[in-house]
């Protein structure tokens, strides 16, 4: 006698079936969720507030990738929005953090802000280079895409002892990606370092972008591909097989001389790093590169009380500041970039 089959309203076994809507709903929530600290996993939007020119669009999109894997890559942006609009479209999606680059008539500005509330950190991009231009720079580039598919490690230098507002600035900061628990970490999620270094002497944040590379001791740079790239190399040149490891010049590349890069991994990352050897950890530069100095800290989302004006010598235009009449167009040229806009058709 055939038994009937388990629908929406009948049972298997001891329990009801849940319905696989209401599991992709579950499943979707715990993806959300940082398992470390329990709150949602923050995530964010990286956009412009008025015309800009071709290398700040790179270098908006190099910020994107920066921020990978939370956040809109593909964001499309509209001449009409403003910035509630961007505000509307973050609480349904989740998205905490938005990263805003303007061009007023001074420096390109990045400002930091939290959603939907504030607080917002005002930056003056003194100086930057693209992804693509240190590349350019490099022998040997290293950006492998497998790389953004993990938050990059946030890593901070030089801001102990400052207090306010750069103690709200670390946090801000260390809560923009999820949290890295050190003991249960997956060493193969490790691919990216963003560090933030503060100079003391020139009052600045230097912005590096690095990707992570292991690297075995005593293993050449042939056997190295060989394994990696799991193909036979061209062969034809050589006499035998043992010349292609024994070549000159192809020996002892791998070796480091800095004994403080050595490692004993924990755990096997591949083939190459295993647990049971030493490896090298590189650090290679990926971009984008920024110097940014801090002029302006608010207490909203890019509104309210400005809790940390320019410096009066700088001429800064705050709520209780002074300057000049030119500084006062720049800083109102800049807040209306930011205000200005009509309904959202932004598409991801």
């Amino acid at each position: 006698m055939r038994q009937p089959r388990s629908g929406p309203g009948k049972t298997r076994g001891r329990g009801p079936r849940i319905p696989a809507t209401t599991l992709r709903k579950q499943k979707a929530a715990l993806a959300n969720v940082d398992q470390i600290t329990g709150a949602k996993i923050p995530k964010s939007f990286v956009f412009s507030r008025g015309k800009l020119p071709s290398t700040l669009r790179h270098l908006q999109q190099d910020l994107r990738k920066v921020m990978l894997p939370y956040t809109a890559l593909n964001l499309k942006e509209k001449k009409r929005n403003n910035l509630k609009d961007f505000v509307n479209v973050a609480g349904p999606l989740g998205v905490t953090h938005f990263l805003i680059l303007s061009n007023p008539k001074s420096l390109p500005h990045l400002r930091f802000s939290k959603s939907p509330q504030g607080p917002t950190f005002t930056f003056q991009i003194e100086e930057y280079a693209l992804a693509a231009d240190i590349a350019n720079s490099q022998k040997r580039p290293r950006c492998p895409p497998g790389i953004f598919k993990d938050s990059p490690l946030v890593v901070l230098s030089g801001f102990s002892g400052l207090g306010n507002p750069f103690e709200s600035l670390v946090e801000y900061f260390q809560h923009m990606v999820p949290a890295v628990d050190p003991s249960t970490v997956k060493l193969a999620a490790c691919q990216r370092i963003l560090l933030l270094k503060y100079d003391k002497e020139k009052e600045v944040i230097d912005f590096r972008h690095y990707s992570i590379k292991l690297q075995p001791i005593g293993v050449s740079r042939r056997i190295r591909k060989l394994m990696q790239n799991n193909q036979v190399p061209d062969l034809r040149d050589l006499k035998d097989v043992s010349d292609y490891v024994t070549k000159a010049g192809f020996g002892s590349e791998s070796e480091v001389d800095d004994e403080a890069a050595m490692v004993s991994l924990p755990s096997d990352v591949d083939k190459l790093n295993q647990a049971s050897r030493k490896s090298a950890v590189r650090l290679q530069e990926i971009g984008p590169r920024m110097t940014m100095r801090l002029v302006k800290v608010e207490a909203g989302l890019c509104s309210g009380d400005v809790l940390y004006p320019w410096p009066v010598a700088k001429g800064y235009v705050g709520k209780k500041g002074k300057g000049t009449e030119e500084e006062r167009e720049g800083q109102e040229e800049t807040e209306d970039e930011l205000e200005d806009g009509s309904e959202n058709e932004m598409e991801e």
